[in-house]
């Protein structure tokens, strides 16, 4: 059965071969566009059954804020986004926006045309391989926390990486300042810029924080830090 679509795309060549093939195949393409910037609106006020929105940087903040907008003006059209071999986050991001499935840029046009019937049908169009290689990593984070925990690191001083650890075993402002060997003013000061560093409220989220992203285990190695003078 012929789907009534849109294709948008950040090439407007690639917009218009696809809406070549998929109109060849029997499908109704009531427009082909560029840019994505202009893809809500259009997609919009036409109001197809589904939006093939193709996109080169899925993982880009902002990549599917075309996509939020469809969904909330015209909840009942599908959109199936068109994007590289992606991060999973990238896919993790375009379903959290709304989207209803993720076809790789590679894909043949049998594939894409499958994605568009399960969307309009209110299926989850992605193939299989992807959702596994996106769940394995999503479960099984490797590099990203050890970065993340060493660029906070790079924001802390040893002695508030001294009072981070403490905060994380649980220590009052009283401990932290009898354990180091500090006025409780001192620990009560190092605790609050630690926390701003961090961009946390709390002792109890730098610790969750700190924990999550390997920094404690990071710290554990790092030199112990010299006396502050005059603390």
């Amino acid at each position: 059965m012929a789907v009534r679509l849109i294709v948008v795309d950040e090439h407007r060549l690639l917009a218009e071969a696809l809406a070549s093939a998929l109109k060849l195949r029997g499908h109704r393409v009531l427009a082909a566009a560029a840019p994505t910037a202009g893809a809500a609106e259009l997609v919009v006020s036409r109001g197809p059954e589904v939006c093939l929105l193709g996109t080169a940087t899925p993982a880009a903040p902002g990549a599917f804020d075309p996509v939020l907008r469809i969904k909330r003006e015209r909840p009942q059209i599908a959109v199936v986004v068109l994007g590289p071999v992606p991060n999973p986050r990238g896919i993790a991001a375009a379903f959290a926006a709304g989207a209803s499935g993720y076809v790789r840029h590679d894909e043949r046009i049998e594939g894409v045309e499958r994605a568009l019937v399960k969307a309009r049908a209110g299926e989850a169009a992605v193939a299989p391989q992807l959702l596994q290689s996106a769940f394995t990593e999503l479960l099984n984070p490797t590099a990203e926390p050890d970065d993340e925990g060493a660029r906070l690191l790079q924001l802390l001083t040893p002695r508030e990486v001294e009072v981070l650890v403490r905060v994380a075993e649980g220590e009052d402002t009283r401990l932290i300042a009898q354990g180091m060997r500090i006025a409780a003013s001192t620990a009560r000061t190092h605790v609050q810029r630690v926390l701003m560093k961090l961009g946390v409220g709390s002792r109890l989220e730098a610790a969750a924080l700190a924990a999550r992203t390997g920094l404690l285990d990071r710290a554990a190695a790092r030199p112990a830090a010299d006396g502050d003078a005059g603390a």
